[in-house]
């Protein structure tokens, strides 16, 4: 055993040597993406360059209720705990990558009872026999040209892009939170306009038909009131199912059951609303800042390793078998010094023919690594993108507000004035209507709209990646 042992570990020695210095495939170098070196000029009488609070940028909003919610779905939304589990699933498969460094060792043990016939006994008559067996079994692929060190670094870099997964999964939840809660204050505001203007139109109404009982005014005019009433009235129930919706999207958002915030958001409030200058970084520090973009990256690096991986088929495979038993054909004896068979050596083995399979693999592993830098230069395309037309639509839905403002104040003020003209008899009965349609289609506008710039303001900062905070180096 001594002679076959020595230059045993010779192999082992050099060949483990040899295993930590070669590493075949492309080295993963981060791609250098060109982005602008600030943002469109239209947009910076709103925003200003600095370094925004993105960790926790709903506080903004002021609004005590969001900041609850937001909380809540935190620890409670179940496509977090999904993407929390998926984190663990990449982390255990990262350590199947890596037991592959070490030898596979299995005991093995057995007691066989056999019979022999008499044609196979020099005496000619059967022989009854027990063989009773206990060992071990070794199996070891040294890894030479980095097949398994190219593994591990590509699940190194799945898992990795699990993380990020997890924090866009945070981002964009936080953001629709903000987003239908700002729906719903808005829709309660609307509903309200719309009750309050029914409840003027219900009094024009009743003033119309007064005046037709005293012979004053056709029939016309009472129809049109009736009209007017009518399909202001219509338009709640939409609004108001509108509203059950949104309240149970929100409790879903918060991984609660729908209509779970019901008595939590009955209580009407304002369309919660930023003021004061908001500061957004530089396009740069997207790469930084955006999940998505730091996991788009990520599996361009497990992609690369692939390769590496997949070309270290290509040469010899190095492995090192061995079996070390105990046999006797008496229990009381299986242990006995005597009794032990051992098998260790080399085996090499190289894959001569195979149809091109190992390189037309490879091939398809360079492809999809360049697909995966594409789609990473796309993320980073559509991320600048998203931002830009956030900050657009919010600064230009700031300056439609003010005239939406405008608009509501000359609308109430008219429809106050034709009223006092018709009963004045001084106008007709449509100006009227006019007034009155006028002044719920414009202060429907203007709610809507408050609810816009409120929620273009979350878009902006879901846009930057807000919701989480890199930790330094990262």
């Amino acid at each position: 055993m001594k002679n076959v042992f020595v230059p045993f570990m010779c192999v082992v020695v050099v060949s483990v040597s040899l295993s930590g210095c070669i590493s075949v495939g492309p080295d993963y170098e981060q791609p250098e993406t060109p982005v602008p070196d600030a943002w469109n000029e239209a947009v910076q009488n709103e925003f200003k360059s600095g370094d925004p609070d993105l960790q926790t940028w709903w506080t903004v909003l002021g609004d005590d209720t969001l900041n609850g919610l937001i909380s809540r779905a935190s620890t409670n939304n179940l496509d977090l705990k999904t993407a929390a589990a998926r984190i663990e699933e990449a982390a255990a498969l990262r350590g199947v990558s890596a037991s592959q460094y070490f030898p596979e060792i299995a005991g093995v043990g057995g007691a066989t009872a056999f019979r022999t016939t008499k044609d196979q006994t020099a005496s000619g008559s059967n022989r009854t026999d027990e063989l009773y067996q206990a060992g071990l079994t070794m199996a070891w692929e040294l890894d030479l040209w980095g097949r398994v060190r190219r593994s591990v670094e590509s699940a190194d870099a799945s898992l990795q892009a699990t993380v990020e997964n997890y924090r866009d999964i945070m981002v964009v939840l936080y953001a629709d939170i903000a987003a239908k809660y700002i729906n719903v204050r808005t829709l309660q505001e609307r509903i309200a306009l719309a009750e309050n203007n029914l409840k003027l139109q219900r009094g024009t109404l009743k003033y119309t038909r007064d005046r037709f009982d005293a012979g004053l005014v056709p029939a016309l005019d009472v129809a049109q009131a009736e009209l007017n009433t009518a399909r202001t009235e219509s338009s709640i129930p939409t609004l108001k199912q509108q509203l059950i919706e949104a309240i149970n999207r929100l409790s879903v958002l918060v991984g609660e059951m729908p209509y779970a915030l019901m008595q939590t958001l009955e209580e009407v409030k304002p369309v919660p609303r930023a003021s004061g200058e908001f500061m957004v970084g530089l396009p740069a520090e997207l790469l930084r800042q955006r999940p998505d973009i730091r996991r788009s990256e990520r599996e361009l690096a497990a992609q690369n390793a692939r390769i590496g991986a997949t070309k270290a088929e290509l040469y010899p495979t190095l492995t090192l078998p061995g079996s070390l038993t105990l046999e006797s054909y008496t229990s009381g004896n299986v242990f006995s010094s005597g009794n032990t068979a051992y098998a260790f050596g080399p085996q090499v083995r190289l894959n001569i023919f195979n149809g091109k399979r190992i390189r037309s693999q490879i091939n398809a592993e360079e492809a999809a690594t360049k697909a995966a830098l594409h789609a990473y230069e796309q993320t980073v395309l559509l991320a600048l993108e998203e931002v830009e037309d956030t900050m657009s639509a919010y600064a230009n839905e700031l300056d439609r507000i003010k005239s939406l403002t405008s608009a509501a104040a000359s609308a109430q003020k008219s429809v106050d004035l034709v009223a006092e003209l018709y009963k004045s008899g001084l106008t007709d009965f449509q100006n009227v209507l006019n007034m009155e349609q006028a002044q719920l289609i414009q202060q429907d506008a203007l709610a809507t709209s408050k609810g816009l710039v409120s929620a273009y303001l979350v878009g902006v900062y879901k846009a930057l990646g807000g919701g989480w905070k890199p930790e330094s180096g990262e």
